[in-house]
């Protein structure tokens, strides 16, 4: 049990490290400093289109022909 708990805490102990080291820091620039402000304007800066999806309809039709047959019950009874 005493190796399981070293174990434990050096695994913890590493997993801090590395998750909150004194390199790891955030790299987050404000929207004035980055090159586009929003995903489409750097879509559009390398030459894509940008188009919104079709809604989906709430209600969709049956689709046509027969319904699937129910599965066999696996258990016997």
């Amino acid at each position: 049990m005493t190796v399981a708990s070293a174990v434990a805490v050096f695994g913890l102990l590493a997993m801090l490290l590395v998750d909150h080291g004194p390199w790891n820091h955030p790299q987050v620039q404000p929207a004035e400093v980055a090159n586009y402000q929003t995903t489409g304007a750097a879509a559009h800066a390398v030459g894509a289109q940008v188009t919104p999806t079709e809604p989906k309809r709430e209600i969709e039709p049956t689709p046509p022909g027969p319904k699937p047959a129910q599965p066999a019950d696996p258990v016997t009874r």
